[in-house]
């Protein structure tokens, strides 16, 4: 088991600067490469790197590119991994740590936001989930073959069947064309067998319906 500097919530910073970007989720333990070009973002990814090494990723909800209003919850991510490349971009790698709420944005001076936030009632996600034996895995591969199938997803059975059920549920989370909001309600679950019940929903609320569904299957 990798080992967690942060083993409390006072091993947190009290003041986060904040990567909105809709799409991209970051959950516990998960990670996210991330292709970094705007200046802004530039500058914070130094700063961090000089510094704790953390970042808040939050999705939006409206507003416009230049200051986009950030939705409620996010998700901190450590760089685990940077290089730069020949035309100035950097390619970042991050591991999520813990979800935040947002408290309060700052006003500062730095050309990216930053606001203060709020561990608290995601304590837990310092931990790694408890065990939970349920039929969610089957469930899961009920949903998903015929989801699969209606979105043309390319899909790997065997390595579903063999994944850590937390790896599968963030990969899946992260991973499929869900709208923002819905991606919003599975970032903001209140554990993972929860997240898993709201996974399994989408997946069957984007699937088309037909006579045939109890027997829909990708060969």
């Amino acid at each position: 088991m990798e080992h967690n500097p942060y083993q409390s919530l006072g091993d947190l910073p009290a003041t986060l600067p904040v990567f909105p970007l809709t799409g991209a989720l970051l959950f516990p333990r998960w990670p996210l490469p991330l292709n970094i070009f705007e200046p802004r973002y530039l500058n914070m990814f130094d700063d961090a790197l000089a510094g704790d090494r953390l970042i808040g990723m939050i999705q939006t909800t409206g507003g416009g590119r230049a200051n986009p209003t950030l939705a409620s919850v996010g998700c901190v991510g450590k760089i685990t991994a940077h290089s730069e490349t020949g035309d100035g971009r950097y390619m970042v790698s991050l591991k999520g740590v813990i979800r935040f709420a947002i408290n309060a944005e700052l006003d500062v001076r730095k050309p990216y936001r930053q606001v203060s936030p709020d561990f608290t009632p995601f304590a837990d996600d310092l931990s790694p989930p408890a065990p939970f034996e349920t039929p969610t895995r089957a469930m899961i591969m009920a949903a998903l073959k015929p989801y699969a199938a209606a979105k043309g997803l390319e899909t790997d059975w065997e390595a579903i069947a063999e994944a850590d059920i937390e790896i599968l549920i963030s990969a899946l989370s992260a991973g499929c064309p869900f709208e923002m909001m819905e991606k919003q309600a599975l970032l903001e679950a209140e554990d993972l067998q929860t997240r898993a019940d709201i996974l399994i929903q989408l997946m069957l609320l984007h699937t088309p319906h037909t006579q045939d569904d109890g027997d829909a299957s990708l060969q």
